[in-house]
């Protein structure tokens, strides 16, 4: 490549995470929003899973040096500007992409996935004690909703009350910022973000649509692709809200369950 096309490139931004064969959430979401922000998305597959609108019906996990060798082959050559985590179904896992993470010095959006959107468990009970101690630590954003930080925590949510106790939970294992996700909460949809001192509140309508299916997954990667462009955490976590909302609005019926968001919506794509 040569210096000026390489001068023209876009930031990069690097997802580790699972698959989805519906292709609503996991690397198939993170790779849509990057490249609908403007980002080139590049990806470290953890695990592939059967799943479609219905649930998920099966899951394998990758071996670790798989995980590792695609991890280097795109760091080494490429280079990245910003890292974000999804599915790390396993313990080993989670400490080999903590490692990665901690010795790459970019920002790094971790979505401590445990549950898919039907409530199929996507982190193994054994693992919980990795992403507190090994992958929240070297996070600069962390983004659990409130199961997940029921799961990580033990601190249970039921207003928006609780959301500060939430983040203190969480900020306990090291993250430099957490977002808590409110939307499992009713009324508007509220995520709170603070480094501990800092607060932001973030509130967007309720939109009375069904179809959600990779929310976590799209709000991480782009706050990822935010701070890839150089943004502050505030900045890339508000752009990102407002992204999300949009492609939540236009989210659209995909087989006989729970729809995709949109992640093309600002195009007109998806079920425009």
């Amino acid at each position: 490549m040569s210096a000026s096309s390489r001068a023209s490139a876009p930031p990069r931004v690097l997802t580790v995470a699972g698959s989805d064969s519906g292709g609503g959430a996991g690397i198939q979401a993170d790779l849509k929003t990057m490249l609908a922000l403007g980002v080139h998305g590049m990806s470290v597959l953890t695990a592939v899973t059967a799943q479609n609108s219905l649930g998920v019906q099966g899951a394998w996990e990758l071996p670790v040096e798989a995980v590792r060798a695609q991890y280097r082959s795109v760091v080494d050559d490429i280079g990245v500007d910003a890292v974000k985590t999804g599915m790390l179904s396993s313990a080993e896992l989670v400490e080999t992409v903590a490692e990665f993470i901690g010795g790459t010095a970019v920002p790094s959006v971790v979505d401590p996935v445990g549950v898919s959107k039907h409530g199929d468990s996507l982190l193994a009970a054994s693992a919980l004690d990795s992403v507190r101690t090994k992958l929240l630590p070297v996070a600069t954003v962390a983004t659990p909703n409130l199961d997940e930080v029921a799961q990580l925590t033990g601190v249970e949510v039921e207003s928006e009350d609780g959301m500060r106790r939430a983040a203190a939970a969480v900020l306990a294992y090291g993250p430099t910022w957490v977002l808590i996700k409110g939307g499992h909460l009713s009324g508007d949809a509220v995520d709170f973000l603070t480094d501990g001192s800092e607060e932001h509140w973030l509130r967007a309508p309720r939109f009375d649509n069904r179809h959600t299916h990779g929310t976590g997954c799209t709000l991480a990667s782009a706050i990822a692709s935010g701070l890839a462009k150089g943004q502050s955490v505030p900045e890339a976590v508000t752009a990102a809200k407002e992204y999300v909302t949009g492609a939540i609005a236009a989210g659209f019926a995909l087989g006989g369950g729970i729809g995709p968001v949109d992640h093309g919506w600002r195009f007109g794509t998806g079920g425009a």
